[in-house]
């Protein structure tokens, strides 16, 4: 597989299809503004941040602290990144179908030692 260049990485359409399959427009979850700085600059802090690329200028290294939880976010490309990945590592709700929390304590099952089954208020 043939590396990427920082100018093509840069020109790379960021998308999330494992989290966002219909884009980030489509979400409800960022504004028209916010999508498209993921869109226009998020190949460039996710390479960043994996250290494909190094930081290169002081905008790139405030990008690569804030997306690394060292500072808060000042810019709007920046507030946009924090917001992304706070919606991506936000706790998933249970499945309506599957294993619930809820316990019913308000019986209790008990078999004797002669296998009756005896069942408590």
């Amino acid at each position: 597989m043939a590396t990427m260049n920082r100018d093509q990485i840069i020109m790379k359409t960021f998308n999330d299809f494992k989290n966002y399959p219909y884009g980030f427009a489509r979400s409800g979850d960022f504004s028209i503004r916010e999508s498209e700085l993921l869109a226009k600059h998020g190949s460039l802090i996710a390479a960043l941040m994996s250290g494909e690329l190094e930081p290169e200028s002081a905008e790139e290294q405030s990008l690569l602290a804030v997306a690394r939880g060292e500072k808060a976010a000042d810019t709007a490309v920046e507030k946009a990144w924090s917001k992304y990945q706070a919606r991506i590592n936000r706790p998933k709700v249970g499945s309506m179908y599957g294993r619930s929390r809820y316990t019913d304590d308000a019986f209790e099952v008990s078999v004797s030692d002669d296998d009756d089954l005896v069942v408590e208020d």
